[in-house]
């Protein structure tokens, strides 16, 4: 979330931040120390709260305070945990109470070192959430990543960006051209 933020605000964009991931110990403490390094406002809220709510409270922000992006980060989730998989459907939710025809993408976080089960995993996430491209992460670090072709062939999903490195500016726009 951080890299992307990182990306749009390179571009000259007004970012903020959204840490939705009020379930792992450390996940909202962890994007506001980025959103500090990388001079982007977070909006978060303590371990154990509701995630709707750091939404809604960033939608409220976005839109007062005239941003240009807002990139809302979410709790990693296994597409098998109903729970946590409807949770992602109110999130979505509560986005197109402010912005009708939003989110505008909702991206898929693929680990280019996971194997065969990423189609399962798209497949459910596009029922719960909607989603409209993927970011394919850690592809700096493997040669595998081609499980995501089923998703594109299959699914029409796109990749939309790659993670090539480990620091802020590792974050680039992915082409078939390239």
């Amino acid at each position: 979330a951080a890299k992307l933020a990182n990306f749009y605000k390179r571009k000259n964009h007004k970012v903020l931040m959204s840490a939705a991931d009020t379930f792992r110990a450390a996940g909202s403490s962890q994007l506001s120390l980025w959103g500090q390094r990388l001079d982007i406002p977070v909006i978060g809220a303590e371990r154990g709260a509701d995630p709707g709510s750091v939404v809604y409270n960033s939608l409220n922000s976005f839109i007062n305070k005239n941003y240009d992006v807002l990139v809302i980060d979410t709790a990693g989730r296994v597409q098998t945990k109903d729970n946590l998989m409807k949770e992602l459907e109110k999130l979505t939710r509560i986005v197109k109470k402010f912005i009708p025809a939003g989110p505008s993408d909702t991206l898929l976080v693929i680990d280019a070192t996971q194997g065969q089960n990423t189609l399962d995993q798209a497949k459910r996430f596009k029922e719960f959430s909607g989603i409209n491209g993927m970011v394919l992460a850690k592809v700096d670090g493997t040669a595998k990543g081609g499980t995501v072709l089923n998703i594109v062939n299959e699914m029409r999903i796109p990749v939309k960006y790659i993670g090539t490195g480990e620091t802020q500016d590792d974050i680039e726009p992915f082409s078939t051209d390239h």
